[in-house]
């Protein structure tokens, strides 16, 4: 058995039934029970961890338990449910013994809960050194130190019952993954070390209707979205129209893309995930996403800021979309502020990105929309409201809000809003940040968010 390359062992299931009857009859060519495995103290070594561990899962359940190897290059899901079932205290879970007695086998975090009554650190048994069990499902999982020349590294283990239980559960996990990641966002980094992979619940959900777009345009866009994951796929059969999709979106920054990709990500009952281009963005982490995407399919992958795409890998990129199956069920989003540093090959191809949709500024009606959503009229009344749509001609969403922040903080502490003043101050910073001529007019020594 060889070790993955982080040092963890993954493992592979065997779905015949037949070839299961032909592997009864083979010989074992080195047999640890008939003691030949002391000419290699490494398999001794081995071998009597997992006799002993076949040894207390049989005693414990009275089965015997087979062991199995993972090939999936140690992406799998199962590992990081059965972390947060341990840390949770799932009851499924049966915590049935620690691997060595002078090795760590409880570990601690701080947790963060959406109650913040309930944060706090917790201690809990570790995956590694420990051996856990799924009795419903008949398996077992233990994460083994191994003691190697340059440290001790894991090697990950799944023990089963039968062919048929390792389906079952594998086939359990992969749902209880998929319904959880409906409620959470995936996080692609790219790293000098690799992809690094992380979990981020959805703090809020942002509904559809406080996205402010041109409406036609915000219709186009989730329709197809909709018709993307509706449950019977009829519209592609029916259509013929591979089932996959990728749309653009570029604009000025905080016009709202990002606030519309986050209501597209909220309001579907699918799997969606971040993808964070750096400039450690290989070959190798391309292909890991879409790996990883495809297995969470049907889902959403939005690339935000895709033009920092780095130069040397950017056919590579351009290939992987091209691929018959990299996408399928794959709605690809990609974001851009620049959108004339984009590739063409990007924009003006369908298979790649599908369409490429502009985030424009808001007119007049949806800046007074905004501010109203957001509450100025509550404040100051809705003729508030109107001049404010009037004076913020070429205001992006962002600075709308920063409109809207700087007004309550002057009318918490002075109870009245001088709003022409404030955003003529707006504007001036504005005008100061494109011109860079921060330090060239006589400061007052003012510092805050109120202007006067």
């Amino acid at each position: 058995m060889q070790a993955a390359r982080d040092g963890k062992r993954s493992v592979t299931i065997i779905h015949s039934n037949s070839i299961e009857d032909k592997e009864s009859r083979i010989e074992t060519v080195v047999s640890y029970g008939e003691g030949n495995g002391k000419a290699i103290p490494e398999y001794t070594e081995y071998a009597h961890v997992i006799h002993r561990i076949r040894e207390l899962l049989n005693g414990k359940y009275g089965t015997p338990f087979q062991l199995y190897v993972s090939e999936d290059n140690g992406r799998d899901d199962f590992w990081e449910l059965l972390e947060e079932d341990v840390q949770g205290g799932c009851e499924e879970v049966e915590y049935v013994a620690r691997v060595y007695d002078l090795i760590e086998s409880r570990a601690f975090c701080y947790r963060v809960e959406p109650d913040q009554a309930e944060s706090g650190y917790r201690v809990y048994p570790s995956l590694r050194n420990n051996v856990f069990a799924y009795p419903a499902q008949g398996v077992a999982l233990a994460r083994v130190p191994a003691f190697r020349e340059h440290g001790i590294y894991c090697d990950d283990f799944v023990f089963a019952e039968s062919d048929g239980a390792l389906r079952r559960f594998l086939a359990y996990m992969q749902r209880r993954r998929q319904d959880r990641d409906s409620s959470r966002v995936t996080v692609f980094s790219d790293t000098r070390h690799g992809i690094d992979q992380s979990q981020e619940p959805l703090t809020r959900k942002i509904e559809r209707d406080e996205v402010m777009m041109d409406e036609a345009l915000k219709t186009d866009i989730f329709r197809s979205i909709d018709e993307f994951f509706a449950e019977d796929r009829r519209f592609f059969r029916e259509f013929h129209i591979p089932y996959k999709r990728g749309i653009l979106l570029y604009g000025k920054p905080g016009n709202g893309k990002t606030t519309l990709v986050k209501a597209i990500a909220g309001s579907v009952r699918a799997p969606a995930a971040y993808w964070q281009i750096t400039e450690h963005t290989s070959s190798g982490s391309i292909q890991e996403v879409f790996e990883s995407a495809v297995k969470m399919a049907p889902m959403v992958l939005i690339i935000e800021d895709i033009d920092s795409m780095p130069e040397q890998v950017r056919s590579y990129f351009l290939n992987t979309l091209d691929g018959a199956t990299s996408k399928e069920g794959i709605f690809l989003i990609g974001t851009t502020n620049y959108p004339e540093k984009i590739d063409p090959a990007l924009m003006n191809r369908a298979g790649r990105f599908d369409r490429a949709y502009e985030i424009a500024l808001p007119d007049a009606a949806q800046r007074a929309r905004y501010l109203r959503q957001r509450g100025l009229a509550e404040m100051l009344g809705e003729e508030a409201v109107t001049d404010a749509a009037k004076l913020t001609e070429s205001f992006t969403l962002a600075q709308l809000n920063e409109l809207y922040v700087s007004a309550a903080l002057q009318w918490h502490y002075e109870r009245e809003v001088r709003l022409e003043a404030l955003v003529r101050g707006m504007k001036g910073d504005l005008a100061k940040g494109r011109t860079n001529a921060w330090m060239k007019e006589p400061s007052d020594g003012r510092v805050g968010f109120i202007g006067a």
